[in-house]
């Protein structure tokens, strides 16, 4: 490396220190750095910096592909709204309704309470309408899938916080 690289590489490195990313990867044809660290891990792109100021190499660096995350606020942790939340599978492969007929209304749509054997949608599977029943009592917070879409067996119909 020469000198100026190694330069632009700390300069670099205090760029990403700076923005708080928590990923880094460079791809440079034989050179590839990537690092990982969380907010409290300055000392790892500290050590990395005193690194490259030791660095002693000749190859000239062809240009970059490079790829930065943002680091999360370590601060706070997130809570995610949807932990706890009952999933309805989908029982069979098929195709799904979420009414009964084109023009009806919806069996359910977000905000409305379900009761348990309810029914919530239709799935088609071989020429047959397959009624689907909540297999949970509570308010129905998300729907997975549109009118129309091709569905496997398994895959999340609707998400439930349940009462």
């Amino acid at each position: 490396m020469k000198p100026q690289d190694i330069e632009d590489l700390k300069q670099l490195i205090d760029f990403l220190k700076e923005n708080q990313v928590a990923e880094f990867d460079l791809d440079r044809g034989d050179l590839k750095i990537r690092l990982k660290f969380n907010q409290g891990q300055a000392t790892g792109m500290q050590d990395l910096s005193r690194l490259l100021s030791s660095a002693q190499a000749s190859a000239p660096l062809p240009s970059a592909a490079v790829h930065a995350v943002p680091a999360a606020p370590a601060s706070v942790p997130a809570a995610d709204p949807d932990a706890g939340l009952h999933l309805v599978k989908s029982p069979i492969v098929g195709t799904y309704y979420g009414s009964p007929s084109p023009g009806a209304g919806a069996f359910v749509a977000p905000g409305d309470q379900v009761t348990k054997g309810q029914v919530i949608c239709i799935i088609e599977a071989m020429k047959l309408m397959n009624e689907i029943e909540s297999d949970a009592s509570g308010e129905i917070v998300k729907c997975f899938v549109v009118n129309g879409q091709p569905i496997e067996f398994g895959q999340p119909l609707f998400s439930i916080r349940q009462a």
